[in-house]
């Protein structure tokens, strides 16, 4: 499913749905951070998605890690809360989603970086590289946050 996402555009579609969505902020012991090419959109983005009925928050971060990298990993931490009712991700199905994130601090306990039909590029990513990559501003927001210690972001 094709989505286009419109990031403080006034041009954006109004949303007819809205999706909590929780992301997993992984770091190596290098400090290295976990990313994903995204197949829909082409962007490098953390893992994560939207939650399904009957998980927690924190589940639903594991969870999408695992699928969308590989990587199993554990939560050492929050970062915070993303509400920006100015990001809308419109969908070929119709749907126009405005979702928050709930993004998660983590460090992997097991599995090797691997692509599948969500990802076609896991890796983990020096900061000092992170410029050199195709990154959408919400997820930008999300790792500079992590990188100055600006957390738990509330917004």
């Amino acid at each position: 499913m094709g989505r286009i996402e419109y990031y403080n555009d006034p041009k954006a579609p109004k949303p007819n749905s809205l999706v909590v969505a929780c992301n997993l902020l992984v770091t190596d012991a290098s400090g290295a951070i976990l990313l994903q090419r995204r197949r829909d959109t082409g962007q490098w983005a953390l893992p994560g998605g939207a939650m399904d009925m009957g998980e927690t928050a924190a589940e639903c971060a594991i969870r999408e890690c695992k699928e969308e990298t590989g990587i199993t990993a554990e939560i050492t931490g929050f970062l915070g809360v993303y509400s920006n009712p100015n990001h809308i991700v419109a969908y070929t199905d119709g749907e126009v989603r405005q979702q928050y994130e709930n993004c998660y601090i983590g460090r992997p306990v097991a599995g090797e970086p691997t692509i599948n039909d969500e990802a076609d590029g896991v890796m983990f990513v020096a900061p000092d590289k992170l410029d050199e990559l195709d990154i959408h501003p919400s997820m930008r927001q999300q790792i500079g946050d992590y990188l100055s210690g600006n957390y738990p972001y509330l917004g």
